[in-house]
């Protein structure tokens, strides 16, 4: 078995990071609330720590040699490096991690973070998938 290459430099202090906002923004905000809301704020709580991001970023899906018109869209995209995809749900299923694999796949990129706002705890609610 191959062991698998280290994660590029600086993701695992992003993920620190990422995770601390969400718990500023869980805490200020509580549970309840829409993922449009959770997103945005942890938007305005990332680019307030200096962390380069964008939101909603268009994911391209490719299927015999042509670009499909699918819609897909990463919640937001940290630093180039970091997915992370927002939810605010009873209880997170499988198709939630499978659909961030899917996007870290298509994107190449290594670190994925589900974050579930709609729990009391929201360090519960997260989700580190490395690929």
């Amino acid at each position: 078995m191959t062991e698998a290459s280290p994660l590029p430099p600086r993701t695992d202090e992003l993920s620190a990071i990422i995770v601390d906002a969400a718990l500023v923004v869980h805490s200020t905000l509580g549970p309840g609330l829409l993922e449009s809301v959770y997103e945005s704020c942890l938007l305005i709580e990332l680019r307030n720590r200096g962390i380069r991001l964008l939101s909603q970023v268009v994911v391209p899906v490719f299927y015999a040699g042509q670009e499909i018109e699918a819609g897909f869209r990463i919640d937001l995209l940290v630093e180039d490096q970091v997915i992370i995809e927002v939810k605010a749900v009873e209880k997170l299923i499988p198709l939630h991690e499978a659909q961030l694999l899917t996007y870290m796949k298509l994107t190449q990129k290594r670190l994925g973070l589900l974050i579930n706002f709609n729990v009391p705890l929201v360090k519960d609610g997260i989700k580190r998938l490395i690929l």
